[in-house]
């Protein structure tokens, strides 16, 4: 079989907003097919049969045929490489974690060249699955060896690099079903919900309104027991210490058992628990004093460990720990039956993606100290039979929210008011969470803030918790979804003059504006930058601003076809003219039905609440008017237009000459200068109806 020449990827661009292919960003990528472009999948003998074997999923893609084998149909009849690259590269993102279901592949008027775009939730993941997908499909096409797992592998560790992280995740995922937009504002979990004035931050399970003393307080395990013993939260006695000497004598006026444990560690690190020996008590003095600036000694409470998450000073989710034994056969050493025994549970990993980790003993001292109390080492064999504690603690996702006491729920969401957290993770001690504490025994050990979530969404027992709905609730009012006004300008003449007005028109109503458009960008009156704005950067840098309460971008067709949108959706969108083809032939949008779909981008955007624009004298545009979810306006000099008159018959809204000067920069009749006037000839008396009043006095365009 003779080698074919790779696909060329002649240009690959990211779409950061909504753009002609879809509302959501996409990777958008032109191919040349070259010599392939003759041989579509059913002419090369056996790729088909390669393909399925190598990726088996693909039975499930619908396709354009809309059922299940969809694409395997497509496949047998014949398609082209540039369209099964597209599916290649999204089952890819499929079985590395990140479901993607929308794809496209349009050929372009150049022969053998085609325009393949997909869903890209992350650039750089996204670009990964490309590169990935190609190497697949031509290794494929050619009969050559290819390690599908290891590609799967390579973008799934992209992912782990790039993409939020599960907890922000299902924050972010919470804001989208409440219709709230988000901005990712670092490669980490720094995420911006709303826009402008009304937006808030989180970051992980930390949000704008955790209070830095509160998270300091918390760090300080002494400070927060002293705080919360006084307002009656039960909690361990216990006292600092700066030797094992002294360890050991505290414990012994504590009353053994004893907790040892650092002041201000985390994640359970370096907690030894059920110290009866003062050796066993100076062992752990010594894990916990290479943890923290400081070592606490506790009285031991009995039970399980319980994680309980409260969110604006409510419960909303708890889950349980469980100890971790193996069980001796008398011929494996203690490594290798943790091996055995407990990392092959496949809730165990090493990834957040699994709400249990793997045990490594070589990275837990206090494991090595559990052991040593048990007589064994790390290579000793168990006999048969023989019961041997590996972890007492680090295994709390078992979910027991709907078993929570509600004395017990008081009792932690008044331990995190104390310490003045909105969001907490409040670690707690006892042998039954379904009674109240004051039965049991048990006590709160541990308030920390940014507590990790995980735990709440895969438990490893038990159902789900909606905790980034809870979180999304406590920063947004069930009437709020953190959007301001946005206005969106689709023109190729006269589009800066255009958001100009509406932008001044909207700081004469109070507003805070910001207008990005090609005179500049400009916050209020004042213009920070001279330079074209009309751009994604320009309108996306003003969503981020939280002196904005209103924003006005342009956007021409040039603009959409590059990076797309820079709002998911608007309230406003303004659409005039259809004058840019001739200045698109780099994008091969060369004739109106082509450039139709790139306009239509700023109506499909509009809220059901808001408003399309449209100029009502162009008939494509009015055929733009179905698209919209809101209402729509259109305008036209002559209200006999025909789409104008239907409009209002329909009883739709309309704006219209009755004779005299538009509402439009022109010059005033008058000899004096240009200003913005208004023919007044339908308002005024009929004395007046010659003349031309202004609109307001004189109108100078806002900023220097």
């Amino acid at each position: 079989m003779s080698r074919h020449d790779d696909i060329k990827l002649l240009q690959v661009n990211y779409l950061r907003g909504p753009n002609m292919w879809t509302y959501r960003p996409a990777l958008e990528t032109w191919l040349d097919l070259g010599a392939l472009e003759d041989h579509p999948s059913h002419l090369l003998p056996g790729f088909n049969e390669r393909l399925t074997q190598r990726l088996p999923a693909l039975v499930e893609h619908h396709c354009g045929v809309g059922e299940r084998g969809g694409f395997l149909e497509r496949l047998t009849d014949g398609t082209w490489m540039g369209h099964v690259l597209e599916h290649v590269v999204i089952e890819l993102l499929n079985l590395s974690g990140m479901p993607t279901g929308f794809g496209q592949t349009r050929s372009t008027s150049t022969h053998g060249v085609y325009r393949m775009v997909f869903r890209a939730r992350d650039e750089q993941v996204a670009r990964c699955a490309l590169a990935e997908g190609h190497a697949l499909l031509m290794a494929t096409i050619n009969g050559e060896p290819f390690d599908v797992d290891a590609a799967v592998a390579r973008v799934r560790d992209k992912l782990d690099d790039c993409y939020l992280g599960p907890s922000t995740a299902a924050i972010v995922a919470a804001a989208t079903e409440r219709r709230i937009p988000h901005i990712r504002l670092n490669d980490g979990n720094l995420v911006q919900l709303g826009h402008g004035a009304r937006q808030r931050r989180i970051w992980t399970a930390e949000t704008d309104m955790t209070s830095a003393i509160a998270e300091g307080i918390a760090r300080d395990k002494d400070l927060t027991k002293s705080l919360l013993k006084a307002v009656g939260v039960p909690v361990p006695e216990g006292v600092a210490v700066k030797t094992a000497e002294a360890a050991w004598e505290a414990a012994l006026d504590l009353g053994l058992p004893v907790v040892v444990k650092p002041s201000d560690g985390n994640h359970g690190r370096g907690v030894t628990l059920d110290l009866r020996k003062q050796e066993d008590v100076a062992a752990a003095f010594a894990v916990a004093d290479k943890e923290g600036s400081e070592v606490l000694v506790e009285r031991y409470i009995p039970g399980n460990e319980h994680r309980l998450l409260v969110v604006g000073g409510q419960v909303v989710a708890a889950a349980r720990g469980d100890e971790a034994w193996v069980i001796g056969d008398g011929q494996h050493t203690v490594v290798q039956l943790i091996d055995l025994q407990i990392n092959t549970d496949p809730r165990r990993g090493t990834t957040e993606d699994f709400p249990l980790n793997r045990i490594d003993i070589s990275e837990d001292p206090v494991v090595l100290l559990d052991l040593q109390r048990q007589g064994l080492s790390p290579t000793a064999v168990p006999a048969a039979g023989q019961r041997v504690l590996i972890q007492r603690n680090g295994n709390v996702a078992i979910d027991c929210t709907a078993q929570v006491h509600p004395d017990v729920a008081h009792a932690v969401a008044l331990a995190a008011r104390t310490i003045g957290l909105d969001i907490a993770g409040v670690d707690l001690v006892c042998e039954d969470i379904s009674r109240p504490l004051s039965e049991t025994g048990g006590a709160v050990v541990e308030v920390n803030a940014g507590p990790g979530l995980l735990m709440h969404l895969k438990p490893a027992e038990g159902m789900p918790q909606p905790v980034g709905q809870a979180i999304i609730d406590h920063l947004f009012a069930s009437e709020e979804n953190g959007r301001i006004p946005i206005v969106g300008v689709a023109a190729s003449q006269g589009g800066k003059h255009i958001a100009r007005l509406v932008a001044w028109l909207l700081h004469l109503n109070g507003r805070h504006v910001g207008l990005a458009c090609g005179d500049g960008l400009f916050l209020g009156t004042r213009r920070v930058e001279r330079r074209d704005s009309a751009n994604w950067a320009a309108g996306h840098r003003l969503l981020m601003n939280r002196g904005v309460d209103a924003v006005v971008a342009e956007n021409d067709a040039a603009s959409i076809l590059k990076d797309g949108l820079a709002y998911d959706r608007c309230h406003v969108g303004v659409v005039t003219d259809m004058a840019a083809l001739g200045q698109l032939d780099a994008y091969d949008v060369r004739n109106e039905e082509q450039l139709f779909k790139v306009l239509r981008t700023q109506i499909d955007v509009v809220l059901p609440d808001g408003m399309a624009v449209l100029n009502a004298e162009h008939p494509k545009l009015v055929e733009m008017a179905p698209l919209c979810d809101g209402d729509v306006v259109f305008y036209a000099a002559d209200a006999a237009n025909e789409a104008l008159k239907a409009h209002r018959e329909a009883g739709g809204r309309a704006v219209f000459l009755h004779g005299g000067a538009p509402c439009w920069p022109m010059a005033c009749p008058r000899p004096r200068a240009p200003i913005w006037t208004r023919c007044t000839s339908a308002s005024l008396p009929p004395a007046s109806a010659s003349s031309c009043a202004p609109c307001w006095p004189p109108w100078q365009p806002p900023g220097p």
